[in-house]
């Protein structure tokens, strides 16, 4: 095994999918390194500091994982980090056209970086970032989605936002 396999998202927050995910990855690959994206489209809620470390914190006990942020073109980050795989979830039929839109766009720019997909365990395919912030930001309980540093971050978030 001495493939590096590369898992990027924004992560805003992680959540156990994404955690499952690594976790899984990581028998597979001899390395996986987390890239957690700086400049994203999607306004995240959390600076990439605060991602890289709840990343960092919820991985802790995995050996052959590393967490770092990158900013600009996937492709050229996986080169750079000598990843010879992108890593993708997918969680439902709905995540398919989308991710696939990305493996054909990533294999356009760089035939040399394949993306494979992995599916989370089926208690954790319907758990997403978004749904995790507009549960916490509705006073819901994410206690069963994330861990509880994030669940913690998330609540102190949440109650600077509202003051």
């Amino acid at each position: 095994m001495t493939i590096t396999a590369i898992y990027p998202g924004t992560f805003d927050p992680i959540t156990n999918g994404h955690s499952d995910i690594v976790k899984r990855a990581t028998k597979l690959f001899k390395h996986v390194i987390v890239a957690v994206a700086a400049n994203s489209s999607k306004k995240p809620i959390f600076s990439v500091e605060n991602r890289v470390e709840f990343a960092e914190i919820v991985l802790a006990d995995i050996k052959n994982v590393s967490i770092c942020s990158f900013d600009g073109l996937l492709v050229n980050f996986a080169l750079e980090s000598n990843a010879q795989v992108i890593l993708r979830g997918l969680r439902a039929v709905s995540d398919f056209e989308y991710e696939f839109q990305l493996a054909g766009m990533n294999r356009t720019l760089n035939p040399k970086i394949e993306t494979l997909f992995l599916t989370p365990a089926t208690q954790y395919s319907y758990i997403s970032s978004s749904l995790v912030r507009e549960i916490a930001i509705l006073g819901g309980q994410v206690d069963d989605f994330v861990h509880p540093y994030v669940k913690k971050a998330i609540e102190n978030t949440l109650i600077r936002k509202r003051n």
